[in-house]
């Protein structure tokens, strides 16, 4: 069931990205205003998120930022991500490229590498094995890293949570186990710059949203196909 050809950035018909971050880097928030920009260019689209995104996935979701997963240890909880992750590819974003539409997706495998690596001390060979055998591959096209101090990350999370809704799981870890997360991100843009780009969340929403569309628009749409979107959205 799993061994089909891997899609992503392998050569899937469509464009697969992904949107990484500390706790309130503005990750949703991005994601909402590409998916309307891509939209008008006539491409069609989904968005999705980790964990979630598929019914099974959605379920481990639950488990996993309410907290009753982490008994497990960060290495329990890495194999629990990984799981959503494989159902998540196998039932939504794989059929998704392969039909030529393109995947938005706020977090992926990064996000597992830093809150369950770098910040939780699942050591790097055993993380590389779990996405060996998960993702088969697979990788985004593009990954945008939104940047932001994490104290101010974790106010603005706060700031966004209604009355009364308790932090998640890991919004209750310590500065500490998020400046952690700061500098893991940092060191994956840095590892893979072909795929990661850094954006600088603390810059209004509106440019944030600029600075995105020009990344996605150099990288991804060529200036051939950026004039026929451009075209039919008219």
């Amino acid at each position: 069931m799993r061994a089909e050809p891997p899609l992503g950035s392998v050569g899937a018909p469509g464009k697969f990205i992904t949107f990484e971050g500390g706790e309130g880097a503005g990750k949703s928030t991005q994601l909402r205003h590409l998916h309307e920009r891509l939209a008008a260019r006539g491409i069609e689209t989904v968005a999705t998120r980790e964990p979630g995104g598929s019914p099974r996935a959605e379920i481990l979701r639950d488990a996993l930022l309410s907290g009753r997963a982490s008994p497990l240890g960060p290495l329990g909880e890495a194999a629990l991500f990984y799981a959503a992750r494989i159902d998540h590819l196998d039932k939504l974003i794989k059929p998704t490229l392969a039909r030529g539409a393109w995947v938005i997706c706020d977090r992926f495998a990064d996000s597992t590498r830093a809150y369950q690596g770098a910040s939780g001390g699942v050591d790097q060979k055993s993380l590389a094995l779990l996405e060996r055998a998960a993702l088969l591959g697979a990788s985004p096209d593009l990954t945008i890293i939104l940047d932001v101090p994490p104290r101010e990350g974790l106010e603005r999370a706060s700031r966004r949570r209604s009355a009364g809704e308790a932090a998640d799981r890991f919004e209750r870890e310590e500065l500490a186990f998020h400046e952690g997360l700061r500098q893991a991100f940092l060191a994956i843009a840095a590892n893979e710059p072909a795929r990661c780009c850094v954006v600088n969340a603390t810059l209004p929403e509106s440019e944030v949203a600029q600075a995105i569309w020009d990344i996605v628009e150099a990288r991804l749409l060529p200036p051939e196909c950026a004039y026929l979107a451009e075209s039919a959205a008219q």
